[in-house]
This record gives C-alpha cells, sequence and structure tokens, in this order.
C-alpha cells in the first residue's frame, strides 16, 4: 500500500475548488506585491533551469529551477522542498514549477530560491527512493533519511555556484517535503542555518488518516535528537493530513529529544489547512518574516516587487473566477485556463505539457458547465473557434 502525503495536484485542483475566500487572500497578496513598473529597463529576477548532479540519479540528476534577484553578487539560498502524491502515478506529472508563487516570496526578500524534484519525482532520474514499507508497519526514519540525501546533495551542488552564499542555506518544505527538510536537520550539511516546514509529515492515506502514527511521532523523536538547526513549524488546525492532536505529538516528541522548533497553530484554513502554503501565502508570510528577523536572516528593508504577466481577464467572471484568476496568473507554466459563457471556470497550473493544462482546465470547468472552452494557454490568449 502506497501512502504519501500531498494530495496530487493540489495547487491546480484546490485553486478552483477555493474560489472566493481562500483565493481572495492570494489577490490581495498579489496586489500588495505589485506589478514591476514600466521604467524597469532590467529584470528583477532570474530564473534558470537546473539539472542537479547526483550518482543516485543517474545521468538525468535531480530536475530543478533556481529564482534569484537580477542583481550580481552571492545569495543566501532557499531550497524548496514538494510533498508527495497519494496516487504513485502522479508523481511523473510533478515540475518544480509548482511551486513558483511561493518561490518568489522567498526571491523578494533576497534569496535565491532552487526547487527541487527529489528521486522519482517529476524528470529527476534514480527512480523513487522514499518508500517506506507497509502501511501497518512503515520505516518512517529510512524513508525520511532517503529523502533528506537528496536535498543534501542538491545544496552541496547549488552552494558551488558562484552566485550561492553557501554560508547561509535555509531549507523550506511542506508536507512529505517538510519531513525531509525535518531529517535533513538532524544531520545537516554545512552552511544550512535554518529550516522551515509547513504541514510536515508522512504517511496519510486518506483524509484524516497517518499510518501507524505512532512511528510517526517516534521518527520525529529520532530526529530531534540529533537536530539543533532552529526550525519554523506551521500547520492549520483543520490539516487533514496531519491533525492538531498527531502535530503536538510530533512537535512534543521532537523538541522533547533536543530538537528547536517554533511551532505556529494556524485556525483553520477553508476546506483543508493542507493547502495553507499553496493558497494562503499573506497568511504564512508574516510567521516567516518574523522568524528571519529573530534570526538575524531578513536580507532587505523592503520587498521586492513581484512583476506578473501582463494578461487580461477573461470576461463575465465572478468573484471566485476572479480571484481563481489573480492565482493563475501568478502560477508557473504549463497552465491554462477556461470559461463557459454561464461564469463557470476552470484551470490547471504547472503541467508538464500545454495539452496536459488545457484537457485538466477543461475537466475542472465541466464540473459546472456543459459549454466550457479554454481562452488561455500560459500567458496567451486564444482565440474562439468559428
Amino acid at each position: 500500500m502506497s501512502y504519501v502525503t500531498l494530495r496530487a495536484d493540489r495547487s491546480g485542483v484546490l485553486a478552483m475548488r477555493c474560489a472566493g475566500r481562500l483565493l481572495a487572500l492570494l489577490l490581495l497578496a498579489l496586489a500588495a506585491a505589485g506589478p514591476a513598473t514600466a521604467q524597469e529597463a532590467q529584470p528583477l529576477y532570474i530564473r534558470e533551469a537546473l539539472r542537479v548532479a547526483m550518482p543516485e540519479a543517474g545521468a538525468k540528476g535531480l530536475e530543478a529551477i533556481l529564482v534569484r534577484p537580477a542583481g550580481a553578487g552571492k545569495y543566501p539560498l532557499v531550497l524548496m522542498n514538494h510533498g508527495a502524491p497519494r496516487k504513485p502515478g502522479d508523481r511523473a506529472g510533478m515540475t518544480p514549477l509548482a511551486f513558483l508563487p511561493q518561490m518568489m516570496e522567498f526571491a523578494r526578500r533576497g534569496w535565491a530560491v532552487a526547487a527541487v524534484m527529489r528521486r522519482g519525482y517529476g524528470d529527476s532520474g534514480g527512480g523513487f527512493a522514499e518508500t517506506a514499507g507497509t502501511c501497518q508497519s512503515p520505516d518512517y526514519l529510512a524513508s525520511g533519511r532517503s529523502a533528506a540525501k537528496d536535498l543534501r546533495a542538491a545544496i552541496e551542488y547549488l552552494s558551488r555556484r558562484p552566485d550561492i552564499d553557501a554560508t547561509r542555506v535555509m531549507s523550506v518544505g511542506q508536507s512529505a517535503g517538510g519531513f525531509s527538510t525535518v531529517a535533513l536537520t538532524a544531520d545537516p550539511p554545512a552552511g544550512l542555518v535554518a529550516a522551515i516546514s509547513f504541514a510536515g509529515g508522512r504517511g496519510s492515506p486518506k483524509d484524516g488518516e497517518v499510518c501507524a502514527e505512532d512511528r510517526l511521532v517516534d521518527a520525529f523523536a529520532a530526529f530531534g535528537k540529533t537536530s539543533r538547526i532552529p526550525m519554523l513549524w506551521v500547520y492549520a488546525d483543520n490539516d487533514l493530513f496531519f491533525g492538531p492532536e498527531l502535530v503536538q505529538r510530533l512537535h512534543q516528541g521532537f523538541s522533547g529529544a533536543g530538537g528547536d522548533a517554533e511551532l505556529v497553530k494556524r485556525p483553520a484554513f477553508g476546506k483543508d489547512g493542507h493547502a495553507l502554503f499553496a493558497l494562503g501565502i499573506p497568511l504564512w508570510t508574516p510567521y516567516v518574516d518574523a522568524f528571519l528577523k529573530r534570526h538575524q536572516l531578513l536580507l532587505r528593508d523592503s520587498l521586492l516587487p513581484v512583476p506578473l504577466p501582463n494578461i487580461a481577464m477573461p470576461a463575465g467572471l465572478g468573484q471566485g473566477g476572479r480571484n481563481a484568476f489573480a492565482y493563475y496568473r501568478a502560477a508557473g507554466s504549463h497552465k491554462a485556463f477556461a470559461v463557459s459563457p454561464s461564469g463557470a471556470f476552470g484551470l490547471r497550473i504547472a503541467r508538464r505539457t500545454v495539452e496536459e493544462a488545457r484537457q485538466g482546465a477543461l475537466e475542472n470547468c465541466a464540473k459546472r458547465a456543459t459549454d466550457c472552452r479554454i481562452v488561455i494557454v500560459d500567458e496567451a490568449a486564444q482565440q474562439p473557434v468559428p
């Protein structure tokens, strides 16, 4: 039985499901960020596709992207770590661009940010390396250590770049990526100075269930015995993967063994608080800023703006659709937006191919209407079919 975390395509599917109040938060965040001005002659950010060399990942290496401010110099590094879909077949469709809005939040604070796909995810080589066994008897320690091996390889590889300050590295992970980050702090690479885990954990095969909870608590406690890197943990009270009682046990196990983790428990967020990192950016950035300030890791007096593509909003959208469109603008490619004359909409973001994005957007829109059509693919408006 497979029991990896993060629900498949959560960033795309929940973007449609949570239209309204949840995505309104993202709209406010984007409005506050503001687009780059027309007078800016130079780009604000550099974005680069990478292949991280790792012997266990074979000739392909690990698929990655890096975003940093465009100025010359050395930048402290954030390594951003993804979750894992509950359906193993969905791992191949994952892309590092799914994290683009969150990456930009750290880049605008002065960090170089790399999102790296671990072995067996996306187009990374080496085969899936995080299997923990059966749901009845999982080996969470082995799974976490294997994932952390990929994170360590990525940090060591990226630290050799001339634009990276290898003395200041921070690992940031969500769900299974948060668990991997916790494991990394137990045996940290040189330069790791802080870490953040959003909804960190492993082993949830369905909502409200975790395989062998006691074993997961024991794994956190084992990592806490040697972890001394300052951490921030952020969970929402209505996380359907890792509920508040379990989160408290995880924190007690980790900190009781000696780990240094500040726990923030957010009130309920939407229908499933596990989506907070993806859809609640303006809610978690104050916690991150406070954490960075306490550890002398604030890099800028003011934030860089977030340049957004100049895409015209489709006509006829209600408030939920307008909020979803704001999310779409900030999201990574490949992506597509579909609408119906009735005001129904659907989107799919950060897919492997344009066709996959188109198909997903139409399928999501078709849940509400029968006359949907694609109006935008990536940043290009699509002409109506005659």
